[in-house]
């Protein structure tokens, strides 16, 4: 966004946020790992933030992580919390809530153009944070990952949740939408409030954001994210079963080369089949992918297209049946005879 509409975001900030209990702030400390020297530097140092009287801007975990569960990362771990290829302008000073580190993010050139965009994660993890913060602070609709080693992520005002406390997310997956809410009162222009922090004790675990290795242009830097870019790796967050439902269970399975594998389940409480074919390559990327089912003496059910993470499901019922069922991924494909009868 151009900067006038990031001042936009912060002005109002200013008039809804006057208790300064809105979003949180900054430390005038480093990451304890090394990071490379910020495009850009602030002409006047911050200092060492210290908690305003009435602050809440630490919520409570939802969800325990237990360390070994999720990936240590170091700060330069971390990319750009959008999809690939979308430039976005941060600014950490338009807001008086700011203290020095968090960031808030636009890209379009009118106050609200940005609602509804698609937020990601910057890094994999899991969700300690989903829920709407209500008059307990600024944040709104916030989401919160612990990326191990100490490291979390806020994603803040987001219009929608696509997850949910507990859940483990890959780099690049989509965890909400850029969004405007606050709490009761505060009137404020859709953008994403992001920061990072390391350790315990609120103001001063608040890091410098780093992104694709380096460190944001403090005060303001327009940046492309690299996230996920070229489908790179990581964990496929999405199972067989996950995608199917509830009560259906694997019976059988077939390897597509290093791209992904597809997968027959069934539900024994209602005779029906699943098949689903779960990418292991590309993955955030929409690539060719197909899962089909046929029962016997029925017409073939495909779902084939360019999907980021799964082909399916294809559900029938097959009670008593056999069954052809198959995918595909990339250039590895399987097809099985009729069998799995009854």
């Amino acid at each position: 966004m151009r900067l006038d509409g990031v001042l936009t975001a912060g002005l109002v900030l200013l008039l809804g946020l006057g208790s300064g209990a809105a979003t949180s702030a900054a430390a005038a400390t480093l990451p304890a790992v090394p990071t490379p020297s910020p495009t850009a530097t602030q002409s006047n140092p911050t200092p060492t933030p210290t908690a305003a009287t009435g602050e809440n801007n630490d919520p409570p975990n939802e969800a325990a992580v237990a360390e070994q569960s999720v990936t240590v990362l170091a700060s330069t771990n971390f990319q750009l919390p959008f999809p690939c290829g979308q430039s976005w302008a941060g600014n950490s000073s338009a807001s008086s809530a700011h203290r020095a580190y968090e960031i808030d993010f636009n890209r379009g050139g009118s106050a609200d153009a940005d609602l509804g965009d698609t937020v990601v994660a910057a890094a994999a993890g899991t969700v300690v944070i989903s829920s709407h913060q209500g008059s307990t602070n600024g944040y709104g609709n916030l989401v919160k990952i612990d990326h191990g080693g100490g490291w979390t992520t806020f994603y803040a005002h987001l219009n929608s949740r696509s997850v949910s406390a507990g859940a483990k997310v890959s780099q690049g997956q989509k965890i909400g939408a850029v969004g405007k809410t606050s709490k009761p009162g505060n009137n404020i222009s859709a953008h994403l409030h992001y920061e990072v922090r390391q350790g315990e004790g609120y103001p001063g675990n608040i890091r410098k954001a780093v992104f694709n290795g380096s460190t944001f242009g403090y005060p303001t830097q327009t940046l492309t994210s690299k996230n996920k870019c070229g489908g790179g790796g990581g964990t496929n967050p999405h199972t067989a079963q996950s995608v199917c439902g509830s009560g259906y269970t694997v019976i059988d399975s077939a390897t597509l080369g290093t791209a992904g594998t597809a997968y027959l389940l069934y539900n024994s409480a209602n005779g029906n089949n699943c098949v689903a074919t779960i990418k292991k390559s590309s993955l955030g990327t929409a690539t060719a992918t197909t899962a089909y089912l046929e029962v016997q003496g029925k017409t073939r059910v495909t779902d084939s297209g360019a999907f980021t993470y799964y082909a399916g499901p294809v559900r029938a019922a097959a009670a008593g049946k056999c069954v052809k069922w198959g995918g595909k991924a990339g250039s590895s494909a399987y097809n099985s005879p009729f069998e799995h009868c009854g």
